[in-house]
């Protein structure tokens, strides 16, 4: 981490919602997800605001050596958001612990808030991450 990753960093990214990150497209193996809502799935949100943290605190790393990995989500969907309206993900780095790192985060769509608590990633190093999950990989096949 560069001493640029201070906590108080504060960013904010924008995505318009496709039909493709709707429920149905969610896990397409899934019957019944195919009959619900086409709204934005919980699980494409989270990945979002994933991907918002990573933006943000990645000028800060020294990537991609490292890189983050989310460990803890605490956040409610409150709100449907359908395609065709844009997400805008708005986000402040609360805590630094030694590696890991809490966010506060807050996502809105052009009417509503959709989601609000907090994220919490961890800083790796890839090359030993990627061995671990080697060495695991390996233990099924033995």
């Amino acid at each position: 981490m560069k001493p640029s990753l201070q906590v108080g960093l504060t960013f904010e990214f924008q995505f318009p919602v496709p039909e493709e990150r709707t429920v149905p497209y969610l896990l397409p193996e899934s019957p019944e997800f195919q009959l619900m809502p086409q709204v934005l799935a919980s699980g494409y949100m989270v990945g979002l605001i994933e991907w918002a943290c990573i933006k943000a605190i990645n000028p800060h790393l020294d990537w991609p050596r490292e890189q983050t990995v989310g460990i803890d989500f605490q956040l409610n969907h409150s709100a449907a958001t359908p395609p065709g309206m844009t997400v805008t993900v708005k986000g402040r780095l609360e805590n630094m612990e030694g590696r890991k790192l809490t966010f506060y985060i807050l996502a809105t769509d052009e009417v509503d808030q959709i989601s609000e608590g907090f994220h919490h990633r961890f800083v790796i190093d890839a090359a030993k991450f990627n061995a671990k999950v080697a060495a695991k990989q390996a233990k099924l096949k033995s």
